[in-house]
């Protein structure tokens, strides 16, 4: 459930080197392995772009198999 903080907290999505997607807080330092992938934006934003671009959920090294 969302509290009425979320809404105005930023978040941006990462991804890693197996283009692996998820979606960090904007105001914490990214995790090593981890690179942002556009600007901050709202975690609903954030998690829309997710869903319409990580459309194959299989690590790079799998998919390159």
């Amino acid at each position: 459930m969302q509290s009425a903080g979320d809404e105005e907290q930023k978040f941006y999505v990462v991804i890693n080197d197996e283009e692996q997607y998820s979606i960090w807080p904007a105001d914490r330092k990214i995790p090593l392995g981890w690179r942002t992938v556009g600007q901050a934006d709202t975690r609903e934003a954030c998690l829309v772009y997710v869903k319409q671009t990580w459309t194959d959920m299989r690590p790079l090294s799998v998919r390159d198999k």
